[in-house]
């Protein structure tokens, strides 16, 4: 039997009652890795040998009786965390050969939970691009089609899962880097609510890992399905034990409802600032339907929504202010330059990016206030509604663009081209204010590619937009292995 695509309450089945070894189940993932990454280029820095061992003394804790949430099932991790002995490099070539002393809380977590750790998966250069490619370790290509993008940041987590390269799989997010990948490799990811996960040592070289409250960022579980989403969740959550962990205990509330019928969802399809290509619209259609059809309320629109051009403009602010902060002064001086120049008239999102780039202090607490409206405003819609069910982005997989300056792609938008970075506008709107959000599969484009949608939900009520994504598994299906 074939072990690689089945769950993990499968396979922890299996390993309790003899019917496999996590020894085998490591195995068999390894051959995989090795016959077929060649053309994938998923795992960047496999870790076979500690595998092997990890997955023996698994076994030798399954034969004592040991019941742990992952026991002996085997999972990858994104390059950016911090595994002893591993380099970690996010892409960066002066980085090469950085070795971390420690592991970083989430892989502490993995290996306290019993998973076996295959090794680590690709990602852009210092994580800042929708697809997967460096210097060092080069490009993760598409299970689908090898000639388009994984998605990124999280790409190489993505294409590994749809690969059959191990079972789970961390990454994170700041602009849909968990969610964009799965959605172009027809997998499950999901963004928890800020904070909700700690973060410690996933942190870019050489800089300590340290307990710290990130902006926007989140590190978060992907799988091929949404309960091993939800089991992952379970194992990664809860606060730092260096900083709030010695004070607070987590306990997420339970999902609002248990059947499609009961809940109540808002449905968007279109944004001002950037249209939904027919392959994308087409999958969230599929899922309101399969909601309207199974009883669910379904709206396609509010006067509770915040408003969508301000969520763009005020993410953009928010995260370009934040990813510019560190760079060398003269780059910076450069920027205030560009910016100056730009005309009053031009509120375009590239002159939003821009300026953002050198705001102040001032600047950025002006925006931060204007986010803290808007959060109010989500919880005055998820007063009303359960879940809001959007793209993730306007277009499936596109094809491979490495062109070195970014702001000069395009993304192509059913024949029609448009800045690269806009398509991020529907992975902020769940970012800037810190939601919770589930990528889920939502069918196929007309040229077989996976196309994925997301469930936004209420802040700190992660099990509800993840408990949906079960319901809707078992009602329009899930993840298909590519073909």
């Amino acid at each position: 039997m074939e072990w690689s695509f089945l769950a993990v309450e499968e396979l922890s089945a299996a390993l309790r009652a003899g019917e496999v070894t996590s020894a085998e189940l490591t195995e068999e993932a390894i051959a995989r890795i090795e016959r077929d990454d060649k053309a994938i280029n998923a795992i960047c820095v496999p870790d076979f040998d500690r595998a092997r061992a990890a997955a023996r003394r698994a076994d030798e804790a399954l034969a004592r009786g040991e019941d742990r949430p992952l026991l002996g099932i085997p999972v990858t991790v994104k390059e950016c965390y911090n595994i002893a002995g591993l380099p970690t490099t996010w892409g960066m070539p002066q980085y090469a050969n950085y070795m971390p002393a420690e592991d970083a809380v989430q892989v502490s977590r993995l290996r306290a939970a019993g998973a076996v750790i295959l090794g680590k998966t690709n990602v852009p250069l210092g994580l800042q691009d929708i697809q997967s490619f460096n210097e060092i370790y080069g490009t993760t290509n598409n299970p689908w089609d090898h000639d388009r993008t994984s998605g990124g940041s999280s790409g190489g987590s993505a294409a590994a899962l749809a690969s059959g390269f191990g079972t789970l799989s961390i990454g994170s997010d700041i602009a849909g880097s968990l969610r964009t990948p799965a959605h172009f490799c027809g997998v499950y990811a999901h963004k928890p609510t800020l904070g909700l996960v700690a973060n410690r040592g996933m942190v870019a070289p050489p800089e300590p890992a340290l307990p710290l409250d990130l902006d926007l960022a989140v590190v978060g579980p992907m799988a091929r399905t949404a309960r091993d989403l939800t089991l992952l969740l379970d194992v990664m959550a809860g606060p730092d034990p260096l900083t709030r962990g010695v004070a607070y205990d987590l306990a997420l509330p339970a999902p609002r409802h248990e059947r499609l019928a009961d809940f109540t969802v808002l449905v968007l399809e279109d944004h001002p600032l950037i249209p939904t290509g027919s392959a994308v619209r087409a999958g969230v259609n599929r899922v309101a339907d399969a909601l309207a059809d199974a009883g669910a309320r379904v709206e396609r629109h509010s006067p509770l929504l915040p408003d969508l051009t301000e969520a763009a403009t005020l993410y953009t602010q928010l995260m370009f202010a934040s990813s510019i902060a560190r760079f060398p002064v003269e780059s910076y001086e450069q920027l205030q330059t560009r910016a100056a120049g730009l005309s009053a008239d031009d509120q375009s999102l590239d002159a939003t990016r821009l300026r953002a780039m050198v705001f102040s202090l001032r600047d950025w607490l002006e925006a931060n206030n204007r986010r803290e409206l808007h959060r109010h405003g989500w919880r005055q819609l998820f007063a009303e509604f359960d879940v809001v069910v959007c793209p993730i982005t306007p277009t499936p997989a596109f094809p491979h663009d490495h062109n070195p300056n970014p702001l000069e792609r395009r993304i192509d938008i059913d024949g029609v081209g448009y800045p690269y970075f806009d398509q991020l506008v529907w992975a902020g709107l769940a970012t800037m204010p810190g939601l919770p959000a589930t990528a889920i599969p939502a069918g196929r484009s007309p040229e077989g590619l996976p196309v994925g949608v997301q469930l936004i939900g209420p802040m700190y009520e992660d099990r509800t937009p993840l408990r949906l994504a079960e319901l809707l598994e078992q009602r329009i299906g899930g993840f298909q292995a590519p073909e």
